[in-house]
């Protein structure tokens, strides 16, 4: 099929050469301002594959995120980053009575220690709940439930 006759046929890309303007006779898709002259901003503009990048119109904002692993909770202090407050920190730990302390007294009550033994497992840390709060803004972070 034959081109139609008031359309040109298309024409091969510009070589390496001719791209990075190692060929001066290699005709330009826009004017060219002569050495010594002074462009005047009427389609002075360089074609984009001129290496030149466009120039840009809305100013790019960088948004840095970062991403923090899972932080497991257990009975001690954990170093990390306090997501309400945002500065490093080491966890502050406060204990509470949970399911552990409940069962230990239910099960020296059913021993035999029900004059006041039982009430034991309310004065050991190492049978409560611990909660994981942050120092600097007092925000509970995490919990470890024993049960």
């Amino acid at each position: 099929m034959s081109a139609p006759s008031g359309i040109p046929a298309p024409s091969a890309p510009p070589s390496y050469e001719e791209t990075t303007g190692i060929n001066v006779n290699y005709h330009h898709p826009y004017p060219v301002p002569e050495p010594g002259q002074k462009p005047d901003g009427k389609g002075m503009n360089p074609p984009p594959y001129m290496g030149q990048p466009a120039p840009a119109s809305n100013p790019i904002t960088v948004q840095t995120v970062y991403v923090q692993q899972p932080v497991t909770f257990y009975d001690r202090p954990v170093q990390m980053r306090c997501p309400s407050c945002n500065q490093m920190i080491v966890t502050r730990l406060s204990y509470e009575s949970g399911a552990l302390t409940w069962l230990s007294c239910g099960g020296l009550c059913l021993l035999g220690c029900i004059a006041g033994c039982c009430l034991i497992p309310f004065c050991i840390d190492a049978l409560k709940d611990v909660d994981h709060t942050c120092p600097n803004c007092r925000a509970l972070i995490g919990s470890y439930k024993r049960l």
